[in-house]
């Protein structure tokens, strides 16, 4: 297959209620997309799901023609859940993320003491990305990069002149992701965020979450090159050790996120709900004095 030179149209949706940014990725010629970091609609207080921001994506891809190839993840997020499985009983696609999720689900398979019908081989994703691999969204060439130390399953996606850098990175006057989860390390987030600014000053950087800083409006793309000049914790010139030093203080100062509990048990499952009960009704635990 020959790689298309043309850059990827890339449109977005930002979810109000939890702060997150779903691309839409396409290629112009094919108009085959990619979704990236999709949310389900979730009512803690009610414990009911919705599909409101995920129709939005469904809308756009359907009024422009596109066809779904993959479904991505940049991780198992801890303040969302993911859309991903509706969004493929609608639209097709398979579903891809970092082949690290295999040390999540370990990890909060015992955590939250999931019982032995919970595979953490992966098996619930369509495709899991090796460090390097190439692929394909239409004729772009696409590849997948780890980038851990939020996660240890965190990945970027290159896809043509732009980077879907999940939650490494934030706007440059927010700085960088935390590092306190199970399996999260702030030296690996420093060298991760290092390869990212290696890349070319001009590279899109696309972000999963903003926060807005200061109450300004919500932005969730920025550059290689603006992130080196700027960016709050990580800019040009901050060595690995006073990044860690600074990582690991905030850490310390921050809550649990208050939709961790829902959301890992259903993102390291790619979605799906626990098994139902003899009821018919999927339950999901709260671990007691256990997370800080």
């Amino acid at each position: 297959m020959t790689v298309s030179v043309t850059n990827p149209e890339v449109h977005s949706f930002f979810d109000e209620a939890t702060s997150t940014i779903t691309h839409i990725v396409s290629d112009p010629g094919s108009k085959c997309c990619a979704i990236i970091d999709s949310v389900l609609d979730y009512n803690p207080a009610a414990g009911r799901t919705s599909h409101v921001s995920a129709d939005k994506v469904i809308q756009y891809i359907e009024d422009n023609g596109l066809l779904v190839e993959w479904i991505l993840e940049t991780h198992a997020h801890a303040d969302h859940l993911t859309a991903a499985p509706y969004l493929k009983s609608m639209l097709g696609g398979s579903v891809g993320i970092g082949k690290n999720i295999t040390v999540v689900q370990q990890t909060f398979g015992s955590i939250f003491n999931l019982d032995k019908s919970f595979s953490t081989d992966g098996s619930q994703f369509d495709h899991l990305f090796s460090d390097q691999e190439e692929f394909f969204i239409g004729d772009l060439g696409c590849k997948a990069i780890e980038t851990p130390g939020h996660t240890p399953a965190c990945v970027t996606y290159l896809i043509g002149d732009c980077a879907f850098v999940g939650d490494t990175l934030f706007m440059p006057d927010y700085g960088s992701a935390r590092c306190d989860f199970p399996g999260g390390d702030a030296s690996r987030l420093y060298q991760s965020v290092s390869k990212l600014l290696s890349l070319p000053a001009d590279t899109r950087l696309f972000l999963c979450h903003d926060y807005m800083p200061g109450g300004r409006e919500p932005m969730w793309q920025t550059t290689v090159g603006q992130q080196k000049a700027l960016n709050i914790h990580i800019h040009s010139g901050v060595t690995e050790e006073e990044f860690i030093a600074m990582r690991t203080a905030r850490d310390a100062t921050l809550n649990v996120p208050g939709l961790l509990i829902p959301s890992i048990q259903v993102n390291i499952r790619s979605g799906d709900m626990p098994l139902p009960e003899e009821n018919g009704v999927s339950y999901l635990k709260v671990p007691i004095n256990l997370l800080d």
